[in-house]
């Protein structure tokens, strides 16, 4: 594999779903990590200089909590992030990049922290020799902590905002009425699925009767196996409204803000009840 070259890797879903996902490359890869290098820096910077005013006491003192928290800064800076931002630091969101498990799907916390307390190997000697030599001899672009965790890196790839407010006119999203649900969907749902949920029904003209119940049946039963919504919303929905709702609810434009939460909050209430 010559270096800065990508690959695609297919992923099939149990349901039989085949899709692609772009793998990253060395050098996208290298600049997301100078970004969260430099983050890194500033905050470090920034504790030495509270550390300033805490030498005034002990500057033993000062030295050993500034250390203690550049190392839990350090190792803690990716652990936390990709895990509150499925797979994303700052640099990995710039560069449009994202940690997922080898089968596609979102990283669970074991990966998470396997992943990044391997990579003070990664880095060895200097400037991830040990990382960038796995990068570049393994089929999947992995480093020894991909590996260990089994876990890929994948550039991520911009949809779009379709106008579903006309491919859905008129139609009821039940989905609406749980936010909370909706938004665990959202999450869930890598960005190439979302797009071939939409894809699947733009072309619902272009397919056979028999074929385009096929298709809605594997890909409903897919994003089932995602989340699950109560009965209430579910009752009676044929694969295609499932499939309607599904996309209606990952592309419609959302609240902001208050507004949002004041939405959220009745159902975050009647869950935190149950």
């Amino acid at each position: 594999m010559a270096l800065g070259r990508t690959t695609t890797l297919d992923i099939r879903t149990p349901d039989g779903i085949t899709f692609s996902m772009p793998l990253a490359g060395p050098i996208t890869r290298f600049f997301a990590w100078v970004i969260d290098f430099l983050i890194f820096i500033a905050v470090s910077r920034a504790i030495g200089l509270l550390a300033v005013f805490g030498s005034i006491v002990s500057t033993d003192l000062a030295f050993a909590v500034q250390l203690l928290l550049d190392l839990v800064i350090g190792v803690g800076y990716s652990m936390f992030l990709e895990w509150i931002w499925n797979g994303q630091t700052v640099g990995k969101r710039v560069m449009k990049l994202r940690v997922v498990d080898e089968g596609g799907r979102g990283l669970s916390g074991g990966q998470v922290v396997v992943r990044n307390l391997l990579r003070a190997i990664d880095m060895l000697p200097l400037f991830y020799g040990v990382g960038g030599m796995f990068h570049v001899l393994t089929a999947r672009c992995q480093r020894l902590g991909d590996l260990a965790a089994g876990t890929i890196v994948v550039r991520r790839i911009d949809v779009g905002s379709p106008d579903v407010d006309e491919l859905l006119a008129g139609k009821f999203n039940s989905f609406r009425d749980h936010p909370v649900i909706e938004a665990r969907l959202r999450q869930r749902v890598s960005p190439e699925e979302a797009k071939i949920c939409l894809s699947a029904l733009l072309r619902r003209n272009e397919l056979e009767p028999d074929t385009r119940l096929d298709v809605y049946r594997r890909l409903a039963d897919h994003f089932r196996s995602l989340v699950e919504f109560p009965e209430s919303a579910t009752f009676g929905l044929t694969d295609e409204q499932y499939l309607r709702n599904t996309a209606e609810s990952l592309f419609r434009k959302r609240p902001t803000g208050k507004l949002a939460k004041r939405k959220a909050m009745p159902e975050a209430v009647a869950s935190a009840e149950a």
